[in-house]
């Protein structure tokens, strides 16, 4: 395991898959490195790549007003994709590009040790929980791997899409903030 330096400076000069060919930034991660909830989604789209920052476009605006909601804030999470460089026309990453990330984002989850992990939308649930995840049925269903509660939630792209799916999400994100609020009190 690389320490978070070597991690970062290791992940920013990565030519494992293709999509470094028309990456502006790696989009490594941001927020609290010691964080007990770690949102993952799928990758960067073009706000996301030329600031080199996870979720600041539309979707991350959205993202952020859903955390303030439910008593989170931005600095207390990690936010982490699965792959750090933008697919062309933000589509979906290729099995190929992906498996090229994962160890970047095995390697954060190592370094954080988070008690919480968040899918953020179906392509990033079928990467960490099961391969053939539905999200319109599994959305907001916790798994318990190695000590870690896991769930996914719709992603907000999805939500600025479909705005119906905003109170599904929003019921979803007040049983995080409950879940995370539990595991904390237990270790007072």
């Amino acid at each position: 395991m690389l320490s978070w330096d070597e991690l970062r400076t290791e992940c920013l000069a990565c030519r494992k898959c293709g999509l470094c060919e028309g990456r502006t930034n790696v989009v490594f991660g941001c927020g609290n490195p010691d964080a007990d909830v770690l949102f993952i989604g799928e990758g960067p789209g073009r706000d996301e790549d030329l600031q080199g920052i996870p979720f600041v476009g539309r979707a991350g605006r959205l993202l952020d007003d859903m955390l303030l909601a439910v008593g989170f804030d931005r600095e207390d999470v990690y936010i982490a994709n699965i792959v750090k460089c933008r697919p062309p026309q933000n589509r979906d990453p290729l099995p190929e590009e992906r498996e090229a990330c994962l160890a970047w984002l095995r390697n954060q989850v190592a370094l954080i040790r988070p008690k919480i992990i968040v899918c953020l939308g179906r392509i990033a649930a079928g990467v960490i929980l099961h391969e053939d995840y539905r999200i319109s049925q599994e959305h907001g269903q916790w798994i318990d791997r190695a000590g870690v509660r896991m769930t996914a939630v719709y992603h907000p792209a999805a939500l600025l899409r479909n705005p119906n799916l905003k109170g599904a999400a929003m019921a979803d994100f007040i049983k995080i903030k409950q879940e995370a609020d539990a595991l904390a009190s237990k270790e007072k």
